[in-house]
């Protein structure tokens, strides 16, 4: 639609959802208006040609806003702050920890009487690993989801979350947490739905009557573990169909083909900004776009899909950061900061694998020559965008 509709569209969801455009809401509705041309290029880049494509733009639209008004007032105020700083995540004064709540505290409740002891270590910033529910025994620690809004039991609850978010940021502590955007469990509700026949859902994923699509997706697709999970596929006998499962047999992979899917998953994503995270962790975004006769790995419409997250994120909740878990080569990795017109508008933050590799070879060589040489690659990240530089992490691989 040319720029005239596409405010009017804007302008009738704003009534509908009574948002006080010149009042409360004013923020939110000049970075809602300023950003909606790009956002529409990146929408109709992928979802173009789908028949639900102008549909679920704007039922886009209607999420961003009602983000919006889902996110609270201290949130808002946060948001402000931050912007106030200007780029708040290059602070040099965050020092981060990743931990598995259950082994460092038991559960979330007893989390926040750990955050002293972070203080005096002069850690500010906690990555707290899976804590979303995910069945017992297919859990991939807590990768495989099953509910992307549910706490899994033994670590407590949304409110004990929402406690530790709370403690945390009156203590001046930033939060990240993960989002599988990748795959669901297949305990998921929409993977239940598909088993039982329910086409709507079974579009959520890519699911085949025959081996035909699937072995030509296949003769491209490495194996992500070929000893563990061989194939990229597996039998459903409850719907006689095929679905596409890269990582485990127990995690399907959502079809970001389907615009409902991605309308769908960046509702989680803004649920999440609306409970105080401050950097959310996209787990595997390489993985996010499947196309016949490639690898379907770090493919141009899975960073097209990243850039749209990121508009969506910057409109409704300005305050969060996106980190992409993209652990590939570092030219590769440079891609997933935004290239051309979208340099330093894809992932705010990626993870310095590369520097944690050479400072571990030069720690057991003595040679730092290899650490030095691989600098002038890691020093072309754009500004106003950032690596995290860590030690350890929990899935790196070793040296060898």
């Amino acid at each position: 639609m040319n720029q005239y509709n596409l405010h009017q569209e804007i302008t009738k969801a704003c009534d509908k959802h009574k948002l006080a455009i010149a009042g409360a809401d004013k923020y939110f509705y000049i970075r809602l208006v300023a950003n909606a041309l790009t956002l529409q290029e990146l929408f109709f880049t992928i979802y173009g040609n789908h028949n639900a494509g102008s549909t679920q733009f704007l039922a886009l639209i209607e999420n961003l806003i009602i983000g919006h008004k889902q996110r609270s007032i201290e949130l808002q105020q946060k948001d402000q702050a931050k912007a106030n700083q200007g780029v708040w995540f290059l602070s040099n004064q965050i020092a981060g920890m990743s931990l598995y709540v259950d082994r460092f505290a038991g559960d979330l409740k007893g989390l926040p009487t750990k955050l002293a002891y972070l203080k005096k270590l002069g850690v500010n910033f906690l990555h707290l690993m899976p804590v979303f529910e995910s069945p017992a025994g297919e859990s991939d620690g807590g990768y495989a989801v099953s509910d992307f809004r549910k706490v899994d039991a033994r670590f407590g609850n949304m409110e004990d979350l929402k406690n530790v978010q709370k403690n945390m940021q009156e203590q001046d502590m930033f939060l990240m947490i993960d989002i599988v955007l990748n795959h669901t469990s297949h305990q998921h509700e929409w993977a239940k739905k598909a088993k039982a026949g329910e086409t709507e859902y079974q579009d959520y994923f890519y699911m085949y009557n025959d081996r035909q699509i699937p072995d030509q997706f296949e003769h491209t697709m490495p194996e992500v573990f070929p000893e563990s999970a061989p194939g990229s596929f597996t039998y459903v006998k409850e719907c006689n169909k095929w679905v596409m499962t890269v990582f485990h047999n127990y995690q399907w992979d959502l079809n970001f083909t389907n615009p409902a899917v991605f309308n769908a998953m960046l509702n989680n994503i803004l649920f999440y900004a609306n409970l105080g995270v401050d950097i959310l962790r996209i787990d595997a975004p390489a993985f996010i776009w499947k196309q016949l006769g490639t690898t379907s790995q770090n493919l141009p419409e899975a960073h097209t899909l990243l850039r749209l997250i990121k508009q969506c994120v910057h409109i409704a909740s300005p305050g969060m950061a996106i980190l992409g878990e993209a652990i590939v080569a570092p030219k590769e990795i440079m891609k997933y900061f935004g290239t051309e017109a979208f340099t330093a508008k894809e992932c705010d933050v990626a993870y310095n694998a590369t520097q944690m590799a050479v400072q571990w070879d030069a720690l057991a060589t003595g040679d730092t020559r290899v650490m030095l040489a691989a600098q002038e690659d890691l020093q072309q990240k754009p500004l106003g965008t950032t690596w995290i530089t860590y030690t350890r992490c929990h899935d790196d691989i070793g040296l060898g």
